[in-house]
């Protein structure tokens, strides 16, 4: 009897096992359906957000132009809208790392809100400019990267974050059409009613979609005693000691001004696209379309598969290498079809670098800075919006187009024989 006891009693064990292990296994299953929910709601926010954005940069010199706002005019509106997304990118990660992403998105989406319903009651100038206001926190694709890096783990990030490409074209080639159709058939101002409508259901989701928690249980104990949890979400103290940590100084001086010369010449594009090119505007939307498509593809098929076969310093550095050949095509480029060429390998290089110094930023700190660190990666474009109008003017004017390619060339040879020499001490803290 005793040798009968001992073998249920080791049967009921083993079952017991069993259904603990299967239900391990459900668990785990759930969990992943869940986060792959999640990130597919932070897709769709970005998506959204990107899409308006796009239209009313479509829309909005012919709004000003209606108003009485002249070319020196609009030229001070957009420095203003730069320098505002400028101060309120790092502002906007802190905020991130304290409250967490849903509170962050809901706060981005609100704020677009707010700035649609200022841009359709703006029949005046002043009106105008204080609906840039709210730019200050409009910052959905930091938040949606906030949220894909708090759901995914390290070795699946530069491909989670990659994707966000996709919206990226999306929103750009959708936003450019919808304004066009909306402003030309119902009026000036239509589009921006439909912004309104598309960023109050874009808060509805991030309410209802985004888990008040999104960084998984196991990172909770860092957070709790993370660094970035003292201090206030406005403290510079706190948002410039990231840039001690290693490599994240080094790192963050190659996203800057490896880009830097292309975004020069994407500032001046429109009038180089009527002046050198002579492209009509419906043209140039033709090309912008072309742009969206190449980075549609280069971020939604191509960084993944590559990041699944080489490091991220080897992609960091090949980036940087094809920037510095696409400096020299530039230099040499004469017709529109010699810039449609040159946009592949550009397109490349400037998505792989975007992608690829994001996902190596936010290992290296701890994760319960990650916000704030997406943040300062968001504040590269809106700084180059608000000087690059000066530099790239003066580029432009005293020695033509190809001094772009010159520029862009020379700057990216110098970072890569930097990145080739340099042994950068990445901590990679959350690779484990």
């Amino acid at each position: 009897m005793s040798t009968m006891d001992v073998k249920v009693g080791s049967g009921g064990e083993a079952e017991a096992l069993g259904m603990r292990s299967e239900t391990m296994r459900e668990s785990s299953r759930s969990g992943d359906i869940k986060k792959g929910q999640v990130i597919l709601a932070a897709y769709v926010i970005a998506t959204i957000e990107l899409t308006f954005i796009f239209m009313q940069m479509g829309v909005m010199p012919y709004l000003a132009k209606s108003i009485g706002l002249d070319s020196v005019g609009f030229g001070y509106l957009q420095t203003i809208f730069g320098v505002l997304q400028l101060v309120g990118g790092s502002i906007f990660g802190r905020f991130a790392d304290k409250f967490g992403a849903r509170a962050a998105l809901i706060l981005s989406c609100a704020s677009g809100s707010a700035f649609f319903l200022l841009m359709s009651i703006s029949t005046s100038i002043p009106v105008l400019f204080l609906s840039r206001l709210p730019a200050v926190f409009m910052h959905g694709l930091p938040g949606a990267q906030k949220v894909i890096t708090d759901m995914t783990t390290p070795s699946q990030r530069a491909d989670a974050l990659g994707k966000l490409g996709l919206c990226f074209g999306i929103g750009i080639i959708t936003g450019s059409v919808l304004g066009g159709v909306l402003s030309t058939k119902f009026g000036i101002f239509a589009p921006m009613y439909v912004g309104l409508v598309g960023n109050l259901i874009n808060t509805m989701i991030a309410m209802f979609w985004i888990p008040l928690q999104a960084k998984p249980k196991s990172d909770h104990h860092l957070t709790e005693h993370g660094t970035s949890q003292s201090g206030s979400v406005f403290s510079i103290r706190e948002i410039l000691r990231l840039m001690k940590f290693p490599g994240v100084m080094e790192i963050f001086i190659v996203k800057v001004f490896a880009g830097l010369p292309i975004g020069l010449f994407q500032i001046m594009f429109s009038i180089i696209s009527m002046d050198f090119f002579g492209l009509e505007a419906v043209e140039s939307g033709y090309l912008m379309s072309y742009f969206g498509v190449l980075q549609m593809v280069v971020q939604g098929l191509v960084i993944g598969k590559l990041t699944s076969h080489c490091t991220e310093m080897t992609l960091l550095k090949l980036s940087v290498f094809v920037f510095a050949g696409v400096g020299l095509g530039m230099a040499l480029m004469r017709t529109v079809w010699h810039y449609c060429i040159i946009a592949v390998p550009l397109m490349f290089a400037f998505s792989t670098l975007g992608t690829i110094t994001d996902s190596i930023l936010t290992k290296a700190v701890p994760s319960s800075d990650t916000g704030t660190m997406l943040g300062i990666c968001a504040s590269v474009q809106p700084l180059t919006r608000t000087v690059g109008p000066t530099i790239g003017g003066v580029l432009y004017k005293h020695f033509g187009v190809s001094s772009f390619g010159c520029l862009q060339l020379i700057v990216n040879t110098g970072l890569f024989v930097y990145l080739l020499k340099s042994n950068i001490p990445l901590t990679g803290m959350k690779n484990q």
